[in-house]
């Protein structure tokens, strides 16, 4: 466990290190704590806990994925909890973030993950649209959206 903790934080430094960062008006202030939430959640969906996930996550999530379900808060944390999704890694390239006023921002990547869904192991290449909205202070993910790419 030790040893997984040490590779997540080294991965964290090397996507902070690799992080584009787009130009906005009036919240470019703000990009550096909007990638730090992308980044607790991209930790979070490897190392899942309630706490963690609910406190990146709005109430009102809508999450899209390649495949065409959606989730709400609640099944998005479930199916991370109960390892229905199952990221074994995830990687974060060419991210690019907009804060679009002071409460919202637009991030893009795209995400290569290893996946054990389920107890079946597999692969995974995305592109990934997230609003994030600033509430009580903190940057969460209100809605995302992934489109399958080929590898």
């Amino acid at each position: 466990m030790l040893i997984k903790k040490l590779f997540l934080i080294a991965a964290s430094a090397a996507v902070f290190s690799g992080c584009a960062m787009v130009p906005a008006g009036g919240g470019a202030s703000d990009q550096p704590a909007v990638a730090a939430a992308a980044e607790r959640l991209r930790i979070a969906m490897i190392d899942p806990t309630a706490a963690a996930l609910g406190a990146l996550v709005a109430d009102d999530l809508s999450y899209g994925h390649s495949g065409g379900k959606v989730d709400t808060k609640a099944s998005f944390i479930s199916d991370l909890l109960d390892g229905k999704s199952d990221f074994v890694t995830l990687t974060i390239t060419e991210q690019t973030i907009k804060v679009v006023d002071a409460n919202t921002a637009i991030v893009r990547h795209s995400l290569a993950a290893d996946t054990n869904d389920s107890g079946k192991p597999g692969k995974v290449a995305l592109k990934i649209l997230g609003v994030w909205q600033k509430q009580g202070g903190n940057w969460k993910l209100l809605a995302r959206q992934a489109v399958r790419v080929n590898p």
